[in-house]
């Protein structure tokens, strides 16, 4: 059984989110044995996916080391690329039938897009710790299915280095624990519109390079005010990172990015 470990929403190897994709299974394995190989990864996700009657169609689910998640960005790209470019999946388009309902990718230029669900953020108050983890002010505190804490500017996004478990401790009014992300408006010679990074220590994972859940919030968010729908992106976890762009459409929101393929390999065991 084949793996490809897929660098995603990235231009070039060793940038982007890595994400390991195996090749696609008839029936579900066991979670225990799905849940132990994703740690044996130890990547932010391993994807899982199940073939379907239709060649164009896939269940997917992800893993993260320490457990089953409800929407993965990065892995769903990984996923598309590993179908198209390593199993030579002919299609326009390829349907993911996943927890957040049906995910479609197509190529795009030189990458992809992925129609994913928006999650439009509320502006809510000050969260108890939250200034405290970080070790900065939030300018602004909005919550979707993560916490967004909106700094001063991108230096202090850049230079963040926050209290990891004080992080892992928090508590987002609107969704998951101990994930943040931290956003700024990028600098005037940058070629985005956007700095961000998000930390996500409640599912095991301290700081994830490329996000692609996090942009369905701060798409929504940017593009209002922006006053645009179209909105660029880097997240800027250090030493890696990626691009991405979002573009709002209604309720959903599609997301931009390329992949790369750096590792393939064989498992010595089967479910």
């Amino acid at each position: 059984m084949r793996q490809w470990t897929v660098d995603a929403f990235a231009a070039a190897p060793f940038r982007g989110n890595p994400a390991c994709v195996v090749e696609p299974f008839d029936r579900w394995p066991d979670d225990d044995w799905m849940q132990a190989l994703a740690k044996e990864n130890n990547q932010a996700e391993t994807a899982f996916l199940l073939r379907t009657a239709d060649p164009a169609r896939f269940g997917l689910r992800w893993f993260t080391p320490g457990r089953e998640v409800d929407l993965c960005g990065h892995a769903t790209l990984a996923s598309a690329h590993a179908l198209m470019t390593e199993l030579g999946a002919d299609a326009g388009a390829l349907t993911f039938d996943t927890r957040s309902g049906p995910l479609v990718v197509r190529p795009a230029g030189d990458g992809y897009e992925m129609d994913f669900p928006a999650d439009p953020p509320r502006l809510t108050g000050p969260v108890p710790g939250l200034a405290e983890a970080l070790g900065v002010e939030p300018v602004e505190v909005w919550a979707g299915r993560y916490l967004v804490a909106v700094l001063a500017d991108a230096e202090t996004v850049r230079t963040l280095r926050p209290d990891i478990p004080a992080l892992a401790a928090l508590q987002g009014e609107a969704g998951e624990a101990g994930e943040v992300i931290v956003c700024a408006g990028a600098d005037a010679g940058d070629d985005v519109d956007v700095i961000d990074r998000f930390f996500a220590p409640g599912c095991g994972v301290d700081e994830d390079p490329a996000t692609g859940s996090a942009h369905c919030i701060l798409g929504p968010l940017y593009a209002d005010r922006l006053g645009r729908p179209t909105v660029r992106f880097r997240q800027v976890f250090p030493g890696r990172g990626g691009d991405l762009e979002t573009e709002v459409r209604g309720d959903r929101i599609l997301l931009r990015g390329r992949a790369v393929t750096v590792i393939e390999s064989r498992l010595r065991l089967a479910p």
